[in-house]
């Protein structure tokens, strides 16, 4: 059972779309199924007012517990995330995107189907297990299955689903690895797979109901590029 939970958000220019995130808090915060929650919120350089919407919120929700952390420069979701993990004082630490393509109601499922083990320190939500529901765009499809292939073949790395942004993680387990990642940005999830063989650790992809929201902030063909550039990077650093 999980006791205490950080929530970490990377943010960067979401107020069109915090809407979505602010409504998931609600509905997640009146289930109690974990007591202790702490927000985590890492502004990535935001030039819209985003910080205005979520401290907003949470002044009106004094319950609930939060953090607001602004980066001036937009430096990368890897970064944001890194910041966020660095200080999470609870006992586990969920990472999710803040346009809740997964909902936070996700965690309550894998509790209620008894997915986490005493065991197991990492669980990575994968879009591409049998039992996940998932709305996708088939560009989206197409660039998943190459993309895994690609950590098969150059890294030996067997996990259907590295970039679903919903992963969950032991306190320690998640300080440790993030220490260590270097890319800031969407590629670090890859970095942080590679860690956690490196040290031995088990990781454990469970199924996702995922909604594809169309302003997302990947852009197909720049960061297309910037992925695979940075996946040579990384590929230097694990040799």
């Amino acid at each position: 059972m999980i006791k205490s939970l950080s929530i970490v958000f990377p943010l960067y220019n979401e107020a069109q779309r915090l809407f979505y995130t602010i409504k998931d808090i609600e509905r997640f915060s009146k289930k109690k199924i974990i007591k202790n929650i702490e927000y985590i919120f890492v502004d990535d350089g935001s030039t819209d007012n985003s910080a205005q919407i979520v401290k907003k919120f949470f002044k009106k929700k004094k319950s609930l517990k939060y953090k607001f952390i602004s980066i001036k420069k937009n430096l990368g979701k890897g970064n944001a995330l890194k910041k966020g993990v660095s200080l999470a004082k609870n006992e586990w630490i969920l990472t999710l995107d803040a346009d809740i393509s997964v909902s936070l109601l996700q965690l309550n499922d894998w509790i209620k189907k008894n997915n986490i083990k005493k065991n197991i320190f990492i669980y990575f939500g994968s879009r591409n297990l049998k039992n996940s529901k998932i709305e996708f765009k088939i560009y989206r499809k197409i660039l998943g299955i190459i993309f895994s292939l690609i950590l098969k073949v150059f890294f030996q790395l067997d996990i259907k689903d590295t970039q679903c942004g919903f992963k969950l993680y032991k306190n320690k387990t998640a300080k440790l690895l993030f220490k260590y990642v270097k890319d800031k940005g969407f590629v670090h999830d890859v970095e942080v797979a590679l860690l956690a063989r490196k040290y031995n650790y088990f990781l454990k992809e469970l199924p996702v109901e995922w909604i594809h929201r169309d302003d997302s902030k990947l852009n197909l063909l720049t960061d297309t590029f910037k992925m695979f550039y940075n996946l040579i990077k990384i590929k230097k650093n694990f040799i």
